[in-house]
């Protein structure tokens, strides 16, 4: 399997997850790569900070509203 396969199923894989912990490995798995690559910028601290009183005040989507969007505009992905 080439990359971009390897890439498409994991994209699906990880649009199908109703597992908030399996979620929140992937993001710091994405994390620590990107910290491993170079510090934060001050952009990027900001709109980490953002993101966290967004989620406080609840400002959030659900999975599976999230999935059926993703449904919607990737139609190809979901076969």
């Amino acid at each position: 399997m080439d990359i971009q396969s390897e890439k498409l199923d994991l994209i699906q894989w990880i649009a199908g997850l109703d597992d908030l912990s399996l979620i929140k490995l992937v993001s710091s798995i994405k994390l620590s790569d990107e910290l491993g690559k170079e510090d934060l910028s001050d952009e990027l601290k900001s709109a980490l900070d953002e993101s966290l009183v967004d989620i406080k005040e609840g400002k959030t989507l659900s999975q599976e509203h999230v999935k059926n969007q993703t449904r919607e505009k990737f139609p190809h992905l979901f076969k």
